[in-house]
């Protein structure tokens, strides 16, 4: 494995990251805006959603490894206006309740921005557990390889001696 290689994974794994917090962001946009019927664009807040797209990585050096293009990681594509429609409540106190007394609501379900915010927070977990995973992989291999030169340097120090 390449040096090159070793940081690929750094690269992947922290593209993650970044994609999941943005995820997080917009998740926790949605739940704080789950009760607003007035938004600067005129009408109910619309759901927002993140969608993702593969990098594709360019700089890998074994080009005999068919697939390695595509370790690239992950990016934010776009975030996304849902379209699906508005909740209707009956509260005709309401100010924005229409004729009938309903009132749009935002298309945002708490529960389900809270389940993608546990499935958010997971796979950002899962990216740092990488991330640790490889730092302390490549310490107990660092720490081998600095043992056998020490042991090299002994051997040829008492060699020298006789």
């Amino acid at each position: 494995m390449g040096i090159e290689n070793m940081f690929s994974v750094f690269d992947i794994s922290s593209s993650g990251l970044s994609a999941e917090r943005i995820r997080m962001n917009v998740i926790a946009n949605n739940i704080a805006n789950a009760n607003a019927t007035e938004t600067p664009e005129g009408g109910p807040y619309r759901r927002e959603q993140v969608e993702f797209s593969s990098l594709l990585n360019k700089t890998m050096k074994n080009n005999n490894i068919k697939g390695a293009e595509r370790l690239g990681g992950v990016k934010v594509q776009r975030i996304m206006k849902s379209n699906e429609p508005f909740n209707k409540i009956y509260n005709p106190g309401h100010p924005k309740a229409d004729a009938k007394g309903f009132v749009d609501m935002p298309n945002v379900s708490v529960m389900m921005e809270m389940v993608d915010l546990v499935t958010a927070s997971r796979s950002y977990e899962a990216n740092l557990a990488v991330i640790n995973s490889t730092k302390d992989m490549n310490n107990r291999a660092l720490s081998i390889i600095g043992k056998d030169i020490w042991k090299w340097k002994l051997q040829t120090a008492t060699k020298d001696l006789t």
